[in-house]
């Protein structure tokens, strides 16, 4: 069986991602494929907070290519940054109602570099739009954000979200995409909100519910920020909400190092938690 890794947010930051992929042995010393029939996911926001989101795009574009030679398999989701950078692209100048003011003022605001928008080429567009917003992974649910308003109001199955995103994308409409880009800010969905009478694990298992999987593996959300350690000392995900959701943002922006988290089959899961204390042998 093939082994499946995911990384989290990139946001340009292209020499971490090279060595990240090098230290987990996905490609090689000349920056190719070495990693054969592997599966590897990205959960998007390759742009924005760093200085190079098109490298790092058009390198990840080129692995897919070798990858699909040899059996291996490259796929990513939409992240909030990618959807930013593409309404950029086509409307950056408009006011914008729901973000306010220009579209490219909020851009910046958010870590926009204008060398990737100046560098920005129908080709990447045009793989950008094609991403979908959530993936079924064996029994992983991926998808970037930690939110359940944001996917539930586009759908309520994986296909009827990934249909609506397809087309958003690929459209004109203005509103829609302030749309998409103001709930796309929604976050930490699956923590529990005493104030709010929220369970995060109860919200957690009704999204699988919907979407299907026993397990939420996202980004977005800096892991650091969770748990207020420094991000260089995040080198693994944040596992939550009882066991439901796992967090894989390394926040490498903020100057974390990075990792390719390697899923685990439920053999390796189910071995993992029978050896924890209190378990019975």
């Amino acid at each position: 069986m093939s082994e499946t890794y995911v990384i989290g947010d990139i946001h340009g930051q292209y020499d971490k991602l090279v060595h990240l992929l090098k230290r987990g042995n996905l490609i090689d010393p000349h920056l190719n494929w070495r990693a054969g029939t592997t599966n590897l996911y990205f959960l998007g926001d390759f742009f924005d907070r760093g200085s190079d989101g098109v490298s790092s795009l058009e390198l990840i574009m080129r692995l897919q290519r070798q990858a699909a030679e040899v059996g291996g398999k490259i796929s990513a989701l939409l992240g909030n940054h990618d959807a930013l950078m593409l309404s950029v692209a086509r409307f950056g100048y408009s006011k914008t109602s729901r973000i306010g003011g220009l579209l490219v003022e909020s851009w910046h605001r958010n870590g926009g570099r204008m060398t990737d928008l100046q560098r920005l080429k129908d080709t990447h567009i045009e793989w950008i739009q094609k991403l979908p917003g959530m993936a079924l992974v064996g029994d992983r649910l991926l998808v970037h954000a930690d939110a359940f308003l944001l996917y539930t109001s586009y759908g309520r199955s994986i296909e009827s979200v990934n249909r609506t995103f397809a087309r958003l994308l690929t459209g004109n409409d203005e509103d829609e995409w302030e749309r998409l880009l103001t709930e796309f800010s929604e976050r930490m969905a699956f923590f529990d909100d005493v104030d709010m009478g929220i369970n995060g694990a109860q919200v957690a298992a009704e999204f699988l519910r919907i979407y299907g999987g026993l397990q939420v593996v996202h980004g977005h959300t800096p892991i650091c920020k969770i748990i207020r350690q420094p991000a260089e000392m995040i080198t693994k995900p944040l596992v939550y909400a009882n066991g439901l959701v796992i967090n894989i943002d390394h926040g490498l922006y903020l100057g974390g190092p990075g990792f390719a988290y390697k899923l685990p089959t439920w053999i390796e899961s189910i071995a993992a938690f029978s050896k924890k204390p209190g378990k019975r042998q």
